[in-house]
Parts: C-alpha cells; sequence; structure tokens
C-alpha cells in the first residue's frame, strides 16, 4: 500500500466517521444509534470506509445499468445500501430503516463533496 493510497483510505475513513456523526445528530439517536461509544463511531466509519473501498465498486458495476438510466440517482440507494451493511456487520451501529439509511447516505456524500472540495489543490 502506498502512502497515497493510505492518506486517501484514512481520508475515507475520516469522511465515513463524519458522516455518520452527523446523520446521527440530524436525525436523533432514534434514527442512528452508536451505543453511545464514540469509539462506536470511529469503528463504524471503519467498517463503511471498508465497504466503499471493497464491495461499493462491485456493487456499481452491477448496478451500472439502473444507475445510467437514473441519470446517478440509484447512487442514493446503493450509499443507503452500504450503510445498513455497515449495521448489519458492526452491532452498535444501529439504523432505524431504508429511509434513514437514504438520508444518512445522502449526508456522508456531502460531507464528502464538501471535504473533497475543501482540501482539493485548485
Amino acid at each position: 500500500m502506498t502512502k497515497r493510497s493510505r492518506s486517501r483510505f484514512l481520508a475515507r475513513w475520516f469522511v465515513s466517521s463524519f458522516g455518520l456523526w452527523i446523520a446521527a445528530e440530524i436525525l436523533g439517536n432514534s434514527s442512528i444509534s452508536f451505543g453511545g461509544k464514540a469509539s462506536a463511531i470511529i469503528v463504524s466509519g471503519l467498517i463503511l470506509a471498508l465497504i466503499n473501498t471493497f464491495i461499493k465498486p462491485l456493487i456499481v458495476f452491477l448496478t451500472l445499468p439502473a444507475v445510467l438510466l437514473s441519470l446517478g440517482i440509484f447512487m442514493v440507494v446503493i450509499n443507503a445500501l452500504t450503510v445498513l451493511l455497515a449495521a448489519r456487520l458492526y452491532g452498535p451501529l444501529e439504523v432505524a430503516g431504508f429511509g434513514v439509511a437514504v438520508i444518512a447516505g445522502i449526508v456522508i456524500g456531502l460531507v464528502n463533496w464538501l471535504v473533497t472540495a475543501f482540501l482539493e489543490d485548485k
């Protein structure tokens, strides 16, 4: 693993954790819960970053016709599925349902876009 790919993964991990935390703050603890532990947010972000690194590209490839036909809107569904998968794999992360996962996916996507725009060299 090169230094650049490590730093990109760490950034993805940070953005995933931060986005999950913001989504939980917006939606409330009844919608997204971390079991009351800050460490659970960090681990949840790590799991989500791993899913986004290794599994999401395969899902996007397999659903490419739906993504193209919907002009990219289907990516919201894919993001929601990754959030639900992370919740399924890590017990302390609880997501109330698919609608909550959709909103969390949108929030994480917006946080990712903002962080990337802020850190990007122009």
